[in-house]
């Protein structure tokens, strides 16, 4: 098949790239910098100049562009996305219906959402890693010290831009302390997430503070764009910030994040890694890796669990419900329940050494053999 690639600043793009065209595909690249357009005439008329000229027979991006979604609706062409952001407003653009599409999310919670609301082009798919390119990045560390670091986490703290929550101002005292006790009940709950469905008796608040309206081309409600954008991305900094500074009350913890003056007591801050070539090898010499996922994740494996596994690293992660669909605890990788929960583990991997290399070896093998770019691309290649 040949396939036209919308090729923006995603992650991903070499692998995919790699695994269409070991999987005997040829790829045509369109270059797509307005990634945040919903409508551009220019862009469109570029797009549909290209599809035209090489006649591919499906469009793929990361991602879902309505944009793109219409043209080919247009032209005839399937469109296949695969979106790897959450929260992912564009999801809920009316063009989601387009018959042309095939949307894979990597949430299964978040496709059921959509397939009980009579949305069939929206389907589930796990995230991927390209452990042939993995396995090939070798670590620079002396054979009889194979790891540089004991407990390490790579992730935003969410201290950053888009932290619209700190934004909100003149929100009264009854506000404040309903999003406070709503974040604090929250943070002790995994595997469901309620914060959407609290937000209502003080969305005008919420608004009045900072105002942001429904896209006029979708279905998103002021409390999912609320919820998403605002409390959990603020929820996920606070429960992040909790669980490093109890780690690093008995541990050193090596943290690769965007915000360099970010410091605790035990906490080397090494700043922000290159995801291609550099993190890997983070994941690699790390006795434990910590995944703690964005809280608009309702059920799936974040990419960075997959980065960890295929690259040979051990994973220990929050609850996702999706991990036991693929993936077995205590043998593939490791999840904690609660802050206690997790120190305990961290005491224990560390002290059992043969038994945490068994595991981040089973997690990588698995990956290997099931969960690679190459698995994804003969999935979402298949209907067409």
């Amino acid at each position: 098949m040949k396939i036209l690639l919308i090729e923006w600043a995603s992650f991903g793009n070499a692998d995919i790239k790699d695994a269409f065209a070991k999987e005997g595909h040829q790829v045509v690249s369109f270059p797509f910098s307005n990634k945040d357009a919903r409508r551009d005439a220019e862009i469109e008329a570029g797009l549909t100049e290209k599809l035209r000229e090489t006649a591919p027979d499906a469009v793929f991006s990361f991602n879902y562009f309505p944009l793109v979604s219409n043209v080919c609706k247009r032209e005839g062409l399937p469109y296949i996305s695969w979106i790897y952001d959450s929260p992912y407003v564009m999801l809920y653009s009316y063009t989601a219906i387009n018959p042309s599409n095939t949307i894979y999310v990597f949430d299964r919670a978040l496709c059921r959402e959509f397939n009980d609301a009579g949305i069939k082009t929206v389907r589930y798919l796990p995230m991927a890693a390209n452990t042939e390119r993995l396995d090939r990045l070798t670590p620079l560390a002396a054979p009889d010290r194979p790891y540089l670091y004991d407990v390490s986490f790579v992730g935003s703290l969410y201290t950053e831009s888009h932290n619209f929550f700190d934004r909100m101002k003149n929100l009264s005292p009854y506000a404040k302390g309903y999003l406070e006790g709503l974040m604090q009940a929250q943070m002790h709950v995994q595997g469901c997430n309620f914060i959407q469905e609290s937000l209502s008796p003080i969305m005008e608040e919420l608004y009045q503070a900072l105002p942001m309206d429904p896209n006029p081309d979708g279905v998103e409600t002021r409390e999912y764009l609320y919820a998403q954008y605002v409390v959990n991305r603020k929820l996920t900094g606070l429960e992040r910030l909790r669980l490093l500074t109890a780690v690093t009350r008995t541990y050193t913890l090596d943290l690769f994040t965007l915000d360099p003056a970010f410091s605790l007591p035990n906490l080397r801050n090494h700043g922000t890694t290159d995801n291609y070539t550099e993190m890997p090898l983070v994941f690699k010499q790390s006795r434990i890796n910590l995944n703690i996922s964005l809280r608009s994740i309702k059920s799936g494996i974040p990419l960075r669990a997959f980065d960890i596994m295929g690259s040979g690293g051990f994973l220990l992660s929050n609850y996702q419900e999706d991990f036991l669909e693929n993936f077995t605890p205590g043998v593939d990788f490791e999840y904690y329940e609660s802050e206690e929960d997790l120190l305990r583990k961290i005491d224990y991997y560390l002290t059992h050494e043969e038994e945490r290399i068994a595991i981040a070896k089973n997690g990588h093998d698995k990956v290997a053999a099931a969960h690679t770019y190459r698995d994804r691309v003969r999935e979402m290649l298949s209907g067409i």
